[in-house]
């Protein structure tokens, strides 16, 4: 069948910088039928000050340089690494995706590597002249869909990220940007309609791992009702119980972290699958995926064969003479199911039998 769930295995970097590394974390994805691979795509000089201290659960994950500049530039492939990577998950059959973090990066993945996804992480949800242009090139570029991670954003933080979004879907280059004319985009049909194609809101919690307590799916549902939008789940949870949850509650895509072995160092492997973990995680999503079934209540292929055997008719208490009337004492409800139903009980007690019956056997219609 075709699934309509889609996997993403957020590879990150957990390929520790090495490009031999990432490659086998294709490879892993692929026979762990994850549908698209993430890495991410930055310039360490670009994205934090030399002495931007690191997350709390950095420091405690295994990363031993004392900022996140130090630790981060380990950690950097570079767009010619990432060029063959997205080359070499064509030739095995699997879409690559990869965040960017700065612009030039944004233009190199949209530009040279003609990826069909963009990626917006937690932490640039307020970042307005990357927001936009990520808009921007979405509509010059065709980009399919826009997923926008929300992790420690209000409903408030992620309206006014979609409002930039909107305005690059709908505004001319020339527009100038403003946070009345974002209000404007956002509130336009057309702005809207943009939205609803192009944009997938994923909830998620900014802890690795996160605490099961803090995940909260139904904020996931609070922003589908807020922004009628594709929503899904980033999950940072260390199972699978929170990702089939939030199927269950209808979430389109599913995004998880995953590693060639926990035990690696770097900030990411120890919150993450491994390969085995990996494999039977997508098996538990596509079971629930099946288990939700179309929403039409009525008897499965399998249950119209049990029909007969568990349901009940109207049969014989005992011996019922020619001509004797049916009442409560010389009738009753009991398997099979292949006779009068009992819905007919009441039409009929009272009327005369037409035959002779011995104890059980099943009224005839005819009678």
């Amino acid at each position: 069948m075709e699934y309509k769930v889609k996997i993403i295995g957020e590879a990150g970097v957990n390929h520790n910088g090495d490009e031999s590394v990432a490659m086998e974390l294709i490879d892993t994805a692929k026979q762990c039928d994850v549908d698209v691979i993430k890495f991410q795509l930055f310039s360490s000089t670009k994205l934090v000050t030399y002495s931007a201290p690191k997350a709390r659960y950095q420091n405690s994950l295994g990363s031993e340089e004392p900022s996140q500049y130090e630790m981060l530039k380990k950690l950097e492939l570079s767009s010619a690494s990432h060029s063959r990577l997205r080359t070499y998950c064509d030739e095995v059959g699997i879409d690559y995706l990869s965040t960017a973090f700065d612009e030039d990066n944004l233009m190199f993945l949209v530009k040279e590597l003609g990826v069909r996804f963009l990626k917006i992480p937690s932490g640039d949800l307020t970042n307005a002249p990357l927001l936009l242009q990520h808009a921007l090139l979405c509509e010059e570029y065709s980009i399919e869909k826009m997923y926008v991670s929300t992790g420690m954003a209000t409903l408030a933080d992620v309206e006014r990220a979609l409002g930039v979004i909107a305005f690059g879907f709908v505004a001319g280059k020339n527009t100038v940007p403003s946070q009345s004319a974002f209000y404007e985009a956002y509130w336009s049909d057309e702005g809207q309609a943009y939205l609803r194609d192009k944009v997938c809101l994923l909830h998620c919690t900014t802890e690795y791992p996160s605490p099961i307590n803090e995940v909260n799916l139904r904020a996931m549902n609070t922003m589908q009702d807020a922004f009628d939008l594709q929503v899904g789940f980033s999950d940072h949870t260390e199972d699978d119980i929170a990702s089939i949850g939030a199927i269950a509650r209808g979430a389109k895509v599913i995004e998880k972290h995953f590693t060639l072995d926990r035990n690696m160092e770097g900030p990411d492997h120890a919150a993450s699958l491994d390969a085995i973990q990996l494999k039977q995680f997508v098996k538990s999503l596509r079971m629930i995926e099946l288990a939700l079934g179309n929403s039409i209540k009525g008897p499965t292929k399998s249950e119209i064969g049990n029909i007969t055997a568990a349901r009940r008719s109207i049969v014989a208490n005992g011996i019922i003479q020619l001509g004797e009337k049916y009442s409560r004492g010389n009738i009753a409800l009991k398997r099979p199911g292949n006779g009068i139903s009992p819905f007919e009980y009441w039409n009929v007690v009272g009327k005369n039998s037409n035959k002779e019956y011995t104890d059980g056997d099943l009224i005839l219609p005819s009678d």
